[in-house]
């Protein structure tokens, strides 16, 4: 049988910032923007109640994320119309990878043991009214 967890990550996404770098003394300390560390917590304490006391997968795994953004107030009444028919998508900031860089380096160690298990990934991004990431971890076993 083929293990599955699905859910879902509530609020606006967020892609993943670039690491920051401060001088402290006659050191340079890398550290994470904290948006990115706000957002990751959000997605693993998602992840952990979606996995319970289930352990991470060893396995090869697919991942598929749903991304969807908020529908700008300024977009009149047809072109939001057009958004959640799915007419117009976002091409905007952040970029796909980035969220999705942010959400699989979260679900290490809760959802699978390294991120470096994913095989196959599909990653689509749509506007909608309320904003979110679905997001289904499988494996994928031969």
């Amino acid at each position: 049988m083929t293990f599955m967890v699905n859910f879902v990550v509530d609020g606006v996404p967020v892609g993943k910032g670039r690491p920051r770098f401060a001088k402290r003394g006659n050191f340079v300390q890398t550290y994470t923007p904290q948006k990115t560390k706000d957002y990751e917590s959000v997605v693993m304490d998602a992840a952990t109640a979606a996995m319970g006391k289930t352990e991470p997968l060893t396995t090869p795994i697919a991942i598929y994320l749903y991304i969807r953004f908020p529908i700008p107030v300024s977009y009149s009444k047809k072109r939001t119309r057009d958004c959640i028919e799915g007419l117009e998508r976002p091409t905007k900031k952040p970029d796909w990878d980035n969220i999705a860089k942010a959400i699989t380096d979260a679900l290490n160690g809760i959802v699978y043991v390294d991120d470096c298990q994913i095989v196959d990934a599909h990653i689509r991004k749509v506007y909608s009214h309320t904003p979110g990431v679905d997001v289904l971890v499988k494996e994928e076993l031969p």
